[in-house]
């Protein structure tokens, strides 16, 4: 057989063999090390986040107690001060009231000396002076206790001093003008004469 002839059936017999598979090599890509300081720094910067959140929440929370307690008092206080205008309402007109008292009872005691005790007109006033009284005092107006009490600046307005056997130092032995409270509170003082020692003449001649 000739070279040729080999040749060929050498060729035929290598095309007849089948082919080796190409072996591909895949290699799982891993994190790089230095993708590593940037998830601590995603986790630092969450946490941060929370923390100002629930800082902020405080907060919100420490002002709306303060908003809470602050309405609170202005709602008391409001209540309070419309209680107190109710209640004194009337002060003014028990004020000019209290003029009409006084003229009244200086009437009575100037026709105590001239007139009966059953003299008609003598006891109308008494009658007026009666319902005005009333009326006062429904809307809680009241004298202030002075005659033979001690004297007390609060309620009391002195006058004048006056020199007495039976009574101490510093007593209310006259009254001028009634003094009126209004509920706790004082409409006007009364006008009173207060009593004091008396000096020793002989310590004073011998001086």
């Amino acid at each position: 057989m000739s070279e040729k002839v080999r040749t060929e059936i050498q060729d035929s017999d290598d095309q007849d063999q089948p082919e080796e598979p190409t072996k591909v090599e895949i290699k799982t890509p891993q994190t790089p090390p230095e993708g590593e300081p940037e998830s601590v720094a995603a986790e630092d910067d969450l946490a941060a986040k929370v923390h100002e959140a629930e800082q902020q929440a405080r907060e919100n929370y420490d002002r709306l107690l303060r908003l809470s307690a602050e309405f609170d008092n202005y709602k008391k206080r409001t209540t309070r001060e419309m209680q107190e205008v109710v209640k004194y309402a009337n002060e003014k007109m028990a004020k000019e009231l209290l003029t009409v008292v006084d003229n009244l009872e200086r009437a009575i005691e100037a026709a105590g000396t001239e007139c009966p005790e059953d003299d008609a007109l003598v006891k109308g006033i008494h009658l007026t002076l009666g319902e005005v009284l009333k009326i006062l005092e429904r809307h809680k107006v009241n004298p202030v206790k002075a005659l033979g009490e001690p004297f007390d600046p609060t309620y009391h307005q002195a006058m004048m001093q006056e020199e007495v056997d039976d009574h101490p130092p510093n007593i209310v032995v006259r009254e001028m003008q009634k003094g009126y409270m209004m509920h706790d509170r004082l409409l006007r003082p009364a006008m009173v004469v207060v009593s004091k020692a008396k000096e020793n003449k002989a310590e004073n001649q011998a001086e």
